[in-house]
């Protein structure tokens, strides 16, 4: 049984001022439609503002490029078990080229065997600000020699924004788009 969306679709004929500024913002960038995280959201519409213009920042322009961020995406997507961002992500990521046993890995809730030293760094930093709430100094080390500091800023920003996401959708059970079609397996 799929949970009910709690905060679907508003009928742009109902738009106040402030949500149909936002939700042309949202369309005119680089995204190009309002898009599922950005639909609750609208209900507040300051707050789905400067949350889609972090956002842009951070998926389009932040300082470790779009693979980077897109593993960042994932880790943090199946933490929350946010079906959205998964979905959406997964296709990007392996475009961009995060490998399918990455994915698999982390849609599996396991470790993944990395090939590349950038994407092992990314995922312990992920995951250890998701899972302990900090990062160890070993990591925060590595992180800012292979990212710069700017590097490992982005990233714990992508953390926390795909985070702040992820809660947002999960607490309005925000469906995934229908054409996409990968998800995150249920955990036991």
């Amino acid at each position: 049984m799929n949970p009910i969306d709690r905060l679907p679709p508003v009928d742009p004929a109902t738009w106040t001022e402030t949500q149909r500024s936002c939700a042309e913002e949202i369309i005119a960038g680089p995204r190009g439609a309002l898009i599922s995280p950005f639909v609750p959201l609208l209900r507040s519409p300051e707050l789905c503002t400067h949350a889609q213009r972090m956002g842009e920042y951070l998926r389009y322009r932040s300082a470790i490029g779009l693979r980077l961020s897109e593993l960042a995406i994932l880790v943090t997507a199946s933490h929350w078990d946010q079906q959205v961002e998964w979905s959406i992500h997964v296709p990007i990521a392996l475009r961009e080229g995060i490998d399918q046993s990455v994915v698999d890995a982390i849609a599996e809730r396991r470790t993944p065997v990395f090939t590349r030293t950038d994407e092992q760094i990314v995922y312990a930093v992920s995951q250890q600000s998701l899972q302990d709430r900090r990062v160890d100094d070993a990591t925060w080390a590595a992180a800012c020699a292979q990212l710069g500091e700017q590097g490992v800023v982005d990233l714990t920003g992508i953390v926390g924004y795909y985070t702040m996401l992820s809660i947002v959708m999960n607490g309005a059970q925000t469906p995934p788009p229908p054409q996409c079609t990968q998800r995150l397996p249920a955990r036991c």
